[in-house]
């Protein structure tokens, strides 16, 4: 049969035939196992058609992360950048470490679960291959190179998120009742393998499957492998990592054309809605995507991208505004910005601030000014019966300090309004927004679900990565000429052009300075909490807690061992060596 796409139920809902995908370190008794043709994996997957079933059933468990808050939840929350909004609890054991134990905390026992199945399909998928029957070795080594991409991207979590546990490489079709810890090492070893070989053997594009792995996502992946395995490292071997880091990133940087990718030529272009589906697509600048069908039947989850409305504040109901799409779908908003990485902007000269983020809403319906709402919204009696017209500025959220706004005629939110002068939270109810991530292309305002692509990685990561991995090796001038290509392009060009005033120098280049880049260009992007783990908490003088609070000082609870995150209680009471398996330090 002739796959067109991985997105779809028909194709996906394959990953169940004829498996019983025990996950994680025990049994777990929540999965569907619905086999409606009655077929088993050894007759479907015999074939190079049937076994393509087993590739696309690995990819699918991306979605449950990217695309959805708890993926946001997992790898954004619980920094320097974001905060609960309204000061709420909701996920708090990770958006505050507010009892993160191993009974209670999800997403992160939630996709613990998610990574495990998708590994144990990737493995099924690994070990099988051989008997698939393909005369093609080129198509079977693709194919094999998707699947030891996925179990890489898989694992990169896995040991990220909770650090040393068990390494398997053979697919599971029974509980599991013993395990035992692989070091942080073997894990990479593995990664880093399995990237080699998706790169050296994926093509440079699918066609119209563009959400499939290819060369530049492996590469860039490998990239991203390399400089984290090196902080795990010390003296030559580090420099090893770094070195390769280096090499790798800057080899797709070099071979961007015949990788058939580039930069967006601005970032505000980036994030247009209106180029979403061509980032992933050839000559845009992901280099690996999540993708999602205007058309929400063939979506696997039936809800598609759903980031839009995590970083949401409450617009409908002021004066002069209604729900709509362009505006969003905003009772399931999650997470604000903190005041630090609304300061790590100078918006006069970058113009990532604008493009990343809204500040202005205009009227969407008439609307005449009233004794009570003057009232409500802090106006002087004067602006009674003003009125405001469609198109009008309606509602101002900013970071910046305003002066006379009870005399303004929109609702105006100001930066001392929000934020006390500690940087902690006044009021979480009215924010700043991330725009990121907005989706006008939804059929109503009430529709949860999205149709963006999600952009895992683009090549904007590859400059970072290399100007990391440069100043580590000492060559500071070297990481300040990668940093300032996205500065150029971030440069505002208009009235004045900024793009001197935004570069830097090598006195400039600082590992703090590093992550603040980072933040600026990948604010929202799945990455920040692997960022400050990686830069601040794996090495000896682990300070991660310490950067996390003095930038966020509405965190209060966060220690140095949440560095890794607890494994889930249910799986080590199903081990007989559980004691001995152990869990994660500190919990």
């Amino acid at each position: 049969m002739k796959v067109t796409t991985i997105t779809t139920k028909r194709v996906l809902f394959s990953r169940a035939l004829g498996l019983v995908l025990a996950l994680g370190l025990g049994a777990c008794n929540d999965l569907d196992e619905y086999n409606p043709s009655n077929a088993t994996a050894d007759t479907v997957w015999s074939t190079p058609e049937g076994f393509v079933t087993v590739v696309n059933g690995a990819y699918s468990e991306q979605r449950s992360w990217y695309g959805k808050e708890d993926g946001e939840f997992m790898s954004e929350s619980g920094t320097d950048l974001w905060f609960n909004r309204d000061k709420n609890t909701y996920a708090g054991q990770l958006t505050q470490y507010a009892g993160l134990t191993p009974l209670q905390g999800n997403p992160n026992r939630a996709a613990w679960t998610a990574l495990w199945k998708s590994i144990n399909l990737c493995n099924a998928g690994i070990n099988r291959i051989n008997g698939a029957g393909f005369t093609s070795a080129q198509d079977k080594n693709q194919r094999e190179g998707e699947l030891r991409f996925l179990r890489a991207f898989y694992y990169w979590h896995v040991v990220e998120t909770w650090g040393g546990v068990m390494l398997r490489t053979q697919e599971t079709q029974e509980p599991v009742l013993t395990a035992t810890r692989s070091s942080v090492e073997d894990f990479y070893n593995l990664i880093i393998s399995d990237l080699e070989f998706a790169a050296a053997n994926l093509p440079v594009s699918w066609g119209n499957e563009y959400s499939r792995a290819t060369n530049k996502a492996a590469m860039g992946f490998l990239a991203r492998a390399y400089l984290s395995r090196a902080y795990y490292s010390t003296g030559g071997d580090a420099q090893t990592y770094f070195t390769k880091a280096r090499d790798m990133a800057n080899s797709i940087i070099t071979r961007k054309g015949e990788l058939k990718v580039d930069l967006s030529p601005s970032y505000a272009d980036l994030f247009n809605p209106v180029n979403n589906k061509k980032q992933g697509r050839d000559g845009g600048e992901a280099l690996y995507v999540v993708s999602n069908s205007t058309n929400q039947s063939l979506n696997y989850d039936d809800q598609g991208n759903r980031l839009f409305q995590v970083f949401q504040t409450p617009y409908n109901g002021k004066p002069g505004l209604e729900q709509s799409v362009v505006y969003g779908y905003e009772n399931n908003r999650r997470l604000m910005p903190t005041l630090t990485l609304l300061d790590l902007y100078d918006a006069t000269k970058d113009s990532r601030y604008e493009s990343s983020f809204q500040e202005v809403w205009l009227a969407n319906k008439a609307y005449t000014w009233t004794a009570a709402d003057a009232r409500t919204y802090g106006k002087d009696a004067s602006l009674v019966g003003k009125q405001l017209r469609v198109g009008d500025t309606a509602l101002v959220i900013t970071k910046r300090a305003l002066p006379n706004k009870n005399l303004r005629t929109y609702v105006v939110y100001d930066r001392n309004d929000v934020y006390l002068s500690n940087r902690t939270i006044r009021d979480g109810l009215n924010f700043v927004t991330l725009k990121k991530f907005f989706d006008p292309n939804r059929s109503a305002p009430n529709v949860q679900a999205g149709t963006n692509d999600v952009m895992v990685m683009r090549l904007a990561e590859m400059y970072l990565i290399s100007a990391e991995a440069e100043f580590q090796l000492g060559n500071r001038p070297a990481a300040a000429t990668m940093i300032n290509v996205l500065r150029t392009r971030a440069a505002r060009k208009t009235p004045v052009n900024q793009t001197t005033a935004m570069q830097i120098t090598a006195a400039d280049v600082t590992l703090d300075f590093i992550l603040d880049e980072r933040a600026r260009e990948f604010a929202g992007e799945n990455i920040r909490w692997f960022d400050v783990k990686r830069m601040k908490g794996v090495r000896s003088g682990n300070d991660f807690a310490s950067y996390i609070t003095q930038r966020n000082p509405d965190i209060t609870q966060v220690q140095p061992f949440h560095v890794l995150r607890p494994i889930r209680q249910e799986e080590l009471n199903s081990l007989t060596n559980g004691a001995e398996f152990g869990q994660n330090p500190g919990y």
